[in-house]
């Protein structure tokens, strides 16, 4: 048993260091921001290893040889893709626009199935409070998202998607409001008020005001219909912000 026992140490700790050297063979690269290939080959060496180490009856090569051949595959493939672009552009695909002068691109957002949640939860990861700022937002083929704002064109990063508006969902906790006159005083991140369509009748009670009220705005804005609207949020400066349903 002692020897069992002994077998599967020296079994693990010799596949530790030869992914590690693996690993460190493929680049820092793989470390710091996987592709959809990166991560495939991770993972395979990560299973053939496991299996090298549950069954250690059967020869090392079984599972060195496999190993070997992933890593001399990546390392081929990556000397070969940085003389051809069309060979990056298939490996690690190629970045998608998903706001473009400040309009949402809906249909590269169902393309890449990224919703109006996503966009907004990776804007608030940035600070990024207000669709209204953003110019630019690109995911990259890593899955990270890079946005430049309208007013000083700094460029910021994040893992994935955009939108811009700033609360995503109208469960979220609300922020403090406070009331005068005729204006909407609150400290915290936009609210949405018109998602896909449909009005955030919650949202709307909460800043004290009614669809009457709301349909008024979003015609000042050239949408007739609250069916005309993809999305529509107030910031704490009560600034509207509408983005129009185009043509599916």
């Amino acid at each position: 048993m002692f020897r069992h026992i002994t077998a599967h140490i020296f079994m693990t700790l010799l596949m530790y260091l030869f992914i590690f050297l693996s690993l460190r063979i493929m680049g820092k690269r793989e470390i710091g921001k996987l592709s959809v290939f990166d991560l495939t080959i991770s993972i395979l060496i990560a299973e053939i290893a496991v299996f090298a180490i549950e069954d250690i009856e059967r020869p090392l090569y079984d599972g060195i040889v496999p190993i070997v051949t992933l890593v001399l595959t990546q390392v081929i493939l990556a000397h070969f893709s940085l003389k051809s672009r069309k060979l990056r552009l298939f490996i690690d695909g190629k970045p998608s626009v998903l706001i473009s002068g400040g309009k949402i691109q809906r249909k590269e957002m169902r393309k890449q199935r990224y919703n109006i949640d996503d966009l907004l939860l990776q804007l608030r990861g940035q600070n990024i409070t207000n669709l209204a700022d953003v110019e630019f937002a690109i995911l990259e083929p890593t899955g990270q998202l890079t946005v430049i704002e309208k007013d000083n064109g700094i460029s910021s990063s994040s893992g994935l998607g955009k939108e811009g508006d700033g609360k995503n969902r109208s469960d979220i906790e609300a922020p403090a409001i406070e009331y005068t006159k005729d204006k909407i005083r609150y400290e915290g991140l936009p609210v949405p008020l018109i998602m896909d369509g449909r009005v955030q009748d919650h949202n709307l009670e909460m800043i004290g005001k009614t669809r009457f009220w709301l349909r008024n705005q979003i015609r000042q804005k050239g949408a007739t219909d609250f069916r005309d609207v993809f999305l529509c949020s107030i910031d704490h400066k009560g600034k509207l912000y509408v983005d129009h349903n185009r043509a599916k």
